[in-house]
This record gives structure tokens, sequence and C-alpha cells, in this order.
């Protein structure tokens, strides 16, 4: 019995082991290149044009949203200084809803992304399933996809209100740097 017993934790050990460098190389993978349409007239986003930049994909929740607001407004206002980051603001809505929801923006100098049907969202397993104005949506979440192509850091919020702050972003960014 302790020779089966052995062999079990040895098993158990080899799948953690594998688990774990199966995670790991998942996350060096390159993001599949993506396009996102603009509102209004803009020109879509395409991450294979960003080379050589961090880009920030924002995602943000369907409709009416003041956190969304906020969090868009604090990332405008304080990474604006940033050359090598492009930060993606992306709404799952309409033209129209989101034309109407960004009339609340401080400033009108960037452009909002619609992540038609959140396929994107998941595309990059952003879960789904939170509870929002009689809707199931996706979480709120930022993923940081770096120089490279490849996704250098995730955060996933909890609630609405469960947003990665510009400081802490900055934090992120400036540990990536180094």
């Amino acid at each position: 019995e302790n020779k089966s017993n052995k062999t079990m934790k040895t098993q158990i050990l080899a799948i953690l082991f594998l688990f774990l460098i199966s995670n790991s190389l998942l996350a060096q993978e390159k993001v599949k290149d993506f396009s996102l349409p603009a509102v209004g007239d803009e020109k879509p986003f395409v991450l294979s044009e960003a080379k050589g930049k961090y880009v920030a994909l924002h995602f943000l929740l369907k409709t009416e949203c003041p956190y969304c607001i906020r969090h868009t407004n604090d990332y405008v206002e304080k990474t604006a200084g940033l050359k090598d980051v492009i930060q993606v603001f992306i709404k799952p809505d309409t033209d129209e809803e989101i034309l109407s929801w960004a009339e609340n923006l401080d400033e009108d100098s960037f452009t909002i992304y619609r992540d038609v049907d959140a396929q994107l969202a998941d595309e990059l397993g952003v879960p789904g399933g939170y509870s929002f104005h009689n809707q199931l949506v996706h979480y709120p979440a930022l993923i940081l996809i770096g120089p490279d192509g490849k996704e250098v850091y995730r955060y996933i919020g909890k609630k609405n209100s469960d947003r990665l702050s510009v400081k802490k972003f900055m934090a992120v960014l400036e540990g990536l740097r180094k």
C-alpha cells in the first residue's frame, strides 16, 4: 500500500509540473493578430501594426457604466505621456450605444473600439457570466501585450468597480521594462 501511495504522489507531482510548464508556455505564445472596428470614422485597430509597443487592451463593460467612464478618463489623462504604450478601449456595444456612452468622457482625442459579440474577449479568455444591468457580460479586464506581441500581464476584475488602477499599471510596466 505504501508503494502505491508513493506512485500516486509521483504522478500528481508530474501532472502538476506539466500543468505549470504548459501554463508558462501559454503565456509566452504570441497573441493572434486581430482587428477591432473603431466607433465613428476612425480606422480600425490592428494588433500587428502596433509592433514594438506595449498594447493595453481595456475590456470595458457593456451598456451604461460610470466606472468605465472613470477608468477610461484616468488612463487617457495619466498615460498620455507613455510613447511606448497604446491604450485600446474596447466595448461590446453597438456604435450608437458607444457614441452615446462616450459623450460622458472628458476628452474625445482617442478612439473607442468595438468588440462585436465580445469575440475578442472570448478568444483571449476573459471570463464571462458577470451579471450587470440584467445581462450576462464579460468581467472587466486589462490585458497587456508586450512589444514582441506576447501577453505579459492580465488583470481580471471581480466586479464592475474592480479595475487595475493607473498607479498599479505604471508599476507593472516599470517592472516589465527592467
